[in-house]
């Protein structure tokens, strides 16, 4: 355990549940895990009990990847640990994969809704329908204009055209809308949706203040910081501070929350990890910052952020996240953008 993992406190220890299992985290609500095929390689999901009887349905909050092994896990869990009970709706924090990879197919499987902010479920239908802008070539050109002049990575990037319907090969058709603010009556109790931005368009978090837990998706995790990316659909954008504006929407949040995130274990100290979060980006930007004393890419910038070596995948979000900081003090007016004669992107101090 890290030290900032220490200023933290764990309530469940060291346990986690089996894959296909699932670990009672309250009355009515379990901790399930599904397999990811990727180097971050679970992802946590939730069941809250929507009824109020032994015999009641589940509220399922984010699906895991479109995998036989997922599906294997999901067939284990709802037949054999929770009672053959069944869904009574599906719920997305966001529109990355790990989170909606199965959404259809568990709607489909009990004829139940899905539920998802907007902007969250349009981006997941237009990236599983790989749409022009959005699907996995778009970050081609968007990288070449910040400094990505790697062919090799560039030819793995082109490869990825089809990674998002891989894992995601299909959404629902229709969906009810989740705005912030809401309260969804789940079984006994109410959870109050909490948007957020930055990670991802439209994030919804729920809080439910009966048993003082918050089901933070990625917004809040534990021991990881939450990708911030500038993409190619919104090149101009300024998703870090976005980010750490909607961190500012929990502060109100009791201090002994627990907080069950879609990676790492639950976790009680939320008021601590986001203090810690605020304390890791403006360490990275003042790094960032530092560096501009001459003129800096996004890709010249990855190095300092990103101290090991990444493959296509982790490169992508890596550029993304350092064009984020890049972005954020761009917009703060402490650095200059100009383009130079090759076409690149570049920052420097004002």
């Amino acid at each position: 355990m890290n030290h900032l993992e220490a200023q933290l406190a764990y309530p469940f220890g060291d346990t986690v549940p089996d894959i296909g299992a699932v670990l009672p985290i309250a009355p009515g609500l379990h901790w399930l895990r599904m397999p990811l095929p990727f180097a971050l390689d679970h992802i946590n999901l939730w069941l809250i009990a929507d009824g109020h009887s032994a015999a009641a349905p589940w509220c399922a909050v984010d699906c895991g990847v479109a995998t036989d092994a997922t599906r294997d896990a999901w067939e284990q869990v709802l037949t054999i640990e929770v009672g053959g009970a069944g869904l009574s709706r599906v719920i997305a924090t966001h529109c990355h994969p790990d989170h909606v990879g199965l959404s259809d197919w568990l709607c489909k499987k009990f004829n139940v809704p899905f539920l998802a902010t907007a902007a969250e479920y349009a981006f997941a239908r237009m990236m599983s329908a790989a749409l022009p802008g959005v699907d996995g070539t778009a970050a081609i050109p968007h990288f070449e204009r910040h400094g990505l002049v790697d062919m090799v990575l560039r030819d793995q990037m082109a490869e990825r055209r089809n990674y998002y319907p891989s894992l995601v090969p299909a959404v629902p058709l229709a969906y009810t809308r989740l705005q912030d603010g809401d309260q969804l009556a789940i079984g006994d109790h109410s959870w109050r949706v909490i948007t957020g931005f930055g990670h991802s368009p439209e994030h919804a978090a729920l809080y439910c203040a009966a048993l003082n837990v918050l089901i933070s998706g990625d917004m809040v995790l534990p021991r990881i910081s939450t990708n911030v990316s500038v993409f190619a659909i919104e090149p101009e954008g300024n998703p870090l501070q976005q980010y750490l504006d909607s961190l500012g929407k929990f502060k109100n949040l009791p201090a002994d929350t627990l907080v069950l995130p879609s990676h790492g274990r639950p976790f009680q100290g939320l008021h601590t990890r986001i203090a810690q979060l605020r304390e890791h980006h403006g360490a990275r930007l003042a790094e960032v910052m530092q560096a501009c004393r001459t003129p800096q890419s996004a890709v010249d910038i990855v190095p300092l952020m990103f101290r090991r070596p990444l493959d296509a995948h982790t490169l992508t979000f890596a550029l993304g996240e350092a064009l984020a900081h890049l972005h954020k003090l761009w917009f703060d007016g402490l650095l200059r953008r100009v383009i130079g004669d090759d076409g690149i992107i570049r920052f420097h101090l004002t």
